[in-house]
């Protein structure tokens, strides 16, 4: 049986947009069934029932697994056993009239303006690393690109002229960003007075070293994140990504067209981008108000015929 499970994360790897940690919590995944089945004495792939599989999906709850995480491993294992099928290893999927747990997604904390405004003035830019923290920061929020991307960008991989930068995933797809005025202006000033200090200049240089000139870690970015929002005084709990979920609600507040924000995003699904949209709703009314013709006093008065 492992044999299919290594081909199916090869299949993956060749055939499908997913992130090497997709990769490795699927085959993870899959593997952990095996060895339940093995654990039981089954016998081979195409033996497993409906019924085998939800007799799983409780041991996984019963030992105390939460809901998200058997989400995900359903996900994981419909797509192996779709897989099977397809290469006929098995010829029924026991899947097939198997009700996957669903899970709502937690709203991610997502700042206000206002409250944007105020985290991006935290940094003391007359200190180098301040000046660094207000460029990274501010490039952050102007393009929405994941923290992992931030960190791993080159000073090769920024155009100040043309205000545009280039950046990859985890799936190694490119995405080119375009950043306002303002943005480049604070990069422009980090890269004058700040960026040659802190080692090496060179394009395939980091754009944000650490203070020891070595490229900065996600870890070390979260206490960039910490220090600000603790300085902002901001009660919401903010996390490497807030600045990322708040550069998608504003733009869609601002009447950005979904497919754009998506794009930006890097997200391969449009549905991904659903829980940003649900940040907009509450402004629906407000909107209706502003340019539904019948929407106030102003408008034809009279009953209904």
């Amino acid at each position: 049986m492992e044999q299919y499970a290594a081909s199916f994360i090869s299949y993956l790897a060749g055939h499908k947009d997913l992130s090497s940690s997709t990769l490795e919590s699927y085959s993870r995944d899959i593997r952990q069934f095996l060895a339940y089945l093995r654990d039981k004495e089954a016998g081979e792939l195409h033996e497993v029932t409906r019924a085998g599989i939800l007799l799983y999906f409780a041991a996984l709850r019963e030992h105390g697994k939460a809901p998200a995480t058997v989400t995900r491993i359903s996900v994981a294992l419909k797509a192996f056993f779709q897989y099977l099928l397809q290469e006929r290893v098995i010829h029924q999927d026991p899947f097939v009239s198997v009700k996957l747990p669903k899970v709502d997604k937690n709203l991610p904390a997502v700042l206000t303006v206002e409250e944007t405004e105020i985290l991006l003035r935290m940094p003391d830019c007359n200190h180098p690393l301040g000046l660094r923290d207000k460029a990274m920061l501010e490039l952050l929020y102007a393009t929405g690109v994941r923290v992992s991307e931030l960190i791993s960008l080159n000073i090769g991989d920024i155009d100040i002229s043309v205000r545009f930068l280039r950046c990859s995933g985890d799936t190694g797809k490119e995405r080119i960003l375009p950043f306002g005025i303002v943005t480049a202006e604070w990069i422009s000033r980090y890269l004058r007075e700040v960026r040659p200090g802190l080692g090496p200049d060179g394009p395939q240089e980091p754009l944000f070293p650490n203070r020891s000139g070595g490229r900065m870690s996600r870890q070390g970015f979260w206490k960039v994140m910490k220090k600000y929002g603790g300085a902002a005084g901001i009660s919401k709990e903010i996390t490497p990504h807030t600045l990322r979920h708040s550069f998608a609600v504003h733009l869609l507040e601002g009447g950005a067209d979904v497919r754009s924000v998506q794009e930006m995003l890097g997200h391969a699904d449009l549905a991904t981008i659903q829980m940003y949209l649900n940040h907009t709703r509450p402004n629906l009314k407000t909107v209706y108000d502003q340019f539904h013709p019948r929407a106030n006093s102003h408008g034809e008065t009279g009953s209904a015929q």
